[in-house]
């Protein structure tokens, strides 16, 4: 079957995550990556909303965060207070963020585009994406690839990965087992580094070379011997997102 690179997406971030584990997510890909993971390999996984929806069993995809849906057949209606207490508690193993800006450290911005006090593009802010960068074990980070994405240098710095390099978090005050995890674009999945914590590209997607990977992003990837290709989305995940996940396209388009 055909897919298009958020499908493509979609399907490639439901896959990293496992059964029995927590997950705080936001509006878009990330819900929809979530509720594929949990219907095809991880029933156990318990999604968390920052509107207070936790456990829920999504019927079809939400508008919002704060959408009733969230708390669809969910354990507990909190709040949002309690759902970021679980994450500063360390009891949140996954958080899902996008960005507008990423460096080689997995430092995010979503605030400005140009200088802060006169910026060329003012963008949400933060909301609870620093909450998660800073609390979450392991961050997933969704976004386009490409040069104006991709930076050497942040714009300003919203969300905190590894800031500088190796020991920089803990320096910072936050726990020594969180940070980014993976980044998937619509060219490929990168990870980080366990020793110097750059970024490093993991799988290229089909059709898709190390080149084009390199020519799309601001900063020196690291780039191993082997790098796979990411296996593509198979016939029973698509037919989920398309017929029962999002049938009218909201997010993966029609």
């Amino acid at each position: 079957m055909e897919y298009n690179p958020t499908e493509l997406m979609a399907c490639v971030a439901s896959r990293v995550l496992e059964d029995n584990r927590s997950l705080l997510v936001g509006t878009g890909l990330p819900i929809i990556a979530s509720i594929l993971a949990q219907r095809l390999h991880a029933p156990n996984l318990l999604i968390l909303f920052e509107a207070g929806g936790i456990g829920p069993r999504i019927p079809t995809i939400p508008i919002s965060v704060g959408d009733s849906r969230t708390f669809h057949r969910g354990v507990m209606a909190a709040s949002m207070d309690y759902v970021m207490s679980l994450a500063q508690l360390g009891h949140v193993d996954y958080g899902f963020l996008g960005a507008a800006q990423i460096d080689r450290y997995g430092n995010l911005n979503t605030t400005v585009i140009g200088d802060h006090g006169s910026p060329t593009v003012r963008l949400p802010g933060s909301g609870g994406a620093n909450d998660v960068g800073s609390l979450c074990h392991r961050t997933i980070i969704l976004m386009r690839h490409d040069t104006r994405r991709f930076v050497e240098e942040l714009d300003f710095l919203t969300t905190p990965g590894y800031l500088t390099g190796p020991g920089a978090r803990e320096e910072a005050g936050l726990p020594s087992d969180t940070g980014p995890y993976r980044v998937i674009s619509q060219l490929g999945v990168m990870g980080f580094d366990g020793e110097s914590k750059r970024m490093e590209l993991v799988s290229v997607h089909p059709g898709v070379t190390v080149e084009d990977v390199v020519e799309n992003t601001g900063f020196e990837l690291v780039i191993p011997r082997t790098v796979n290709t990411t296996e593509p989305p198979r016939e029973a995940e698509l037919r989920l997102l398309r017929e029962e996940i999002d049938p009218a396209g909201i997010v993966i388009g029609k």
